[in-house]
């Protein structure tokens, strides 16, 4: 599962972002799941922000669930090394694995505490739709090499 807060309202974002779920589909459980923009933010620093973005977050996590954070302070991988990942996760956890995107200004501290690991999609910045296209496009192409189908070339 794939967390992120507020909505893909670039067009071919969401095209190419729908494309690669349908494809995950076929290998994995897979789903979105989207915090509503925070109203009224203008009334609000960056840290309220976060706290409120934070506490939706939480209350879609399960106890049991193994959630990573999607951020840019977090071990970079390879797609390969990614695609080993995503299957010693499949192997090893008994719970459900949640990928999160933060806010444009990040994760709360209680988020951050709840999270097991942090991966990095990139030194760069991209904008938060822009890393939910890329982040369904690396996990399709992770399960590619798990299946060892040829979608990914060295």
């Amino acid at each position: 599962m794939l967390v992120a807060v507020g909505r893909t309202t670039t067009k071919f974002l969401e095209e190419g972002i729908t494309e690669y779920c349908r494809r995950l589909i076929r290998y994995i459980p897979f789903e979105i799941k989207y915090i509503g923009d925070i109203r009224n933010t203008r009334n609000l620093n960056a840290t309220q922000q976060k706290q409120k973005e934070g506490d939706a977050i939480l209350s879609m996590l399960a106890p049991q669930d193994y959630v990573v954070l999607l951020d840019e302070h977090g071990r970079e991988l390879t797609s390969r090394d990614f695609a080993a990942y995503i299957e010693r996760k499949m192997q090893s956890i008994p719970k459900q694995l949640v990928f999160i995107i933060g806010g444009p200004y990040g994760f709360s501290a209680d988020v951050v505490a709840r999270a097991n690991e942090k991966i990095s999609l990139s030194k760069m910045t991209f904008s938060h739709e822009m890393v939910r296209l890329f982040f369904t496009e690396q996990l399709y192409r992770a399960m590619t090499i798990i299946k060892n189908e040829p979608y990914h070339h060295d």
